[in-house]
């Protein structure tokens, strides 16, 4: 195999993960450790991959993942009604596990000065409360995902197994009759390590996520328990998720539940 042919088949395998082990990479391709090394230093030296102790990320350029300044300031009114539904349903001593979306950082902002216990792996959300008396806050370490602040892999998967929230509150990148999507295979297997530790699963999103498809399956909609989008929704959206029987909330309806 050439060495072009070699590093871009390394690149479709890291990409398509999200991360790859060194070893594993090694066996793929039938090459040796020290020569896969090399064209992950190759890769990284191009900004396509992130080397670590072991194997490698991708934080390349493709639809993975917009940068996290561009994804919160659109539809940003819609989040903050959203925000505000999933905020009022939080009760002091709590216990909440936030992810990195944008619509779960207005809930965050909302919380900030209450006596509750916040777990993340979001540094923009860790921010918020690191210096922050009245909450308590668990930080969750690994690969942090330089477009969007927020840890993810391996490392945060192990530290979930150890963690235990009355409510895993998280964004999507898209909702379709199929499920729940999002757009990194490495976020989605964190997010659904995060759903494990929950007693109720809330997902927040504005209506635009409704029929939308991202790159990476998360889960089915009768994973999660709740669902809350702002009052754009409309009744064919309505439809794509009523047959699962979760509790949909609609902001800025009174909170009403339909199902």
């Amino acid at each position: 195999m050439l060495v072009e042919e070699r590093r871009q088949k390394v690149l479709d395998l890291v990409s398509a993960k999200g991360f790859m082990a060194l070893g594993d990479l090694a066996k793929i391709v039938h090459a040796s450790e020290s020569t896969v090394r090399r064209d992950l230093d190759f890769l990284d030296q191009q900004g396509i991959v992130k080397r670590t102790h072991g194997g490698a990320f991708y934080v390349g350029d493709g639809p993975a993942l917009t940068p996290f300044e561009e994804r919160a300031s659109q539809e940003l009114e819609e989040k903050k009604l959203v925000a505000k539904a999933a905020a009022a349903r939080i009760r002091d001593g709590d216990s909440i596990l936030l992810d990195g979306g944008t619509t779960t950082l207005e809930v965050a902002k909302l919380l900030v000065g209450r006596p509750l216990q916040i777990v993340t792996n979001s540094l923009p959300i860790a921010n918020l409360f690191a210096s922050n008396r009245e909450t308590d806050l668990v930080v969750l370490g690994g690969f942090v995902y330089p477009r969007t602040g927020v840890a993810l892999g391996p490392l945060t998967v192990r530290m979930l197994e150890e963690v235990h929230v009355s409510q895993c509150i998280m964004g999507v990148g898209g909702i379709t009759m199929k499920g729940l999507f999002n757009g990194n295979l490495l976020l989605v297997e964190t997010e659904r390590a995060m759903m494990r530790t929950a007693d109720e699963v809330v997902v927040v999103a504005d209506h635009t996520k409704l029929g939308r498809q991202a790159l990476a399956y998360l889960c089915e909609t009768s994973a999660i328990d709740t669902l809350i989008v702002d009052k754009g929704i409309t009744a064919e959206q309505r439809a794509l998720v009523e047959p699962s029987g979760i509790r949909l909330i609609v902001a800025d309806e009174g909170n009403e539940d339909f199902r």
